[in-house]
This record gives structure tokens, sequence and C-alpha cells, in this order.
């Protein structure tokens, strides 16, 4: 099963996040199909850079989003309609 889910980056202290679609039974920092987007969360405002279109597709063929990365993509999504309005 696909998952999309965070890929843990940086160094310790300090760390940093792609968004990523991987096969579910893959190790956490494991090899991953591809990135949607990433997630800084030593930033403030807006932490994170996503492809919606790409989340969207990986979606639809199946995968399963983990709870932080589906509160991202609602995030996303509420962004691109207030920058549209």
């Amino acid at each position: 099963m696909l998952t999309l889910r965070l890929n843990r980056q940086g160094t310790k202290d300090r760390p940093f996040y792609k968004i990523v679609a991987v096969d579910s039974r893959k190790r956490r920092d494991g090899r991953y199909i591809e990135q949607i987007g990433s997630y800084n969360p030593m930033e403030d405002g807006v932490n994170f850079t996503l492809d919606v279109e790409k989340a969207d597709n990986w979606i639809s063929k199946g995968a399963q989003p983990s709870d932080t990365v589906r509160d991202i993509i609602k995030k996303a999504r509420k962004a691109a309609m207030q920058a549209e309005a």
C-alpha cells in the first residue's frame, strides 16, 4: 500500500521534512517514489510547500496520507483558495 508521509532530513535539533509518496513497508527515511513537497517546523508562518495536484493524484491512486500530511494538504488547499479570492 502507498502512503504519503514525512521523510526526516536535517540535523539533530534542526529537523525539516520532505513530503513523499512511499510504499508503507519502507522505513521512515528510506527510499521513496516521489517527493511532493517539504515541511519545516522550525519556521514561523507558512512553513510548507506542497504540490496539491500531485498529492491528489497519489490519493486517487489509493495512497493514504499520514495525519500530519493530511493537515498540510488541508492548509495548502485553504491557502490556494484564499489566493484565488
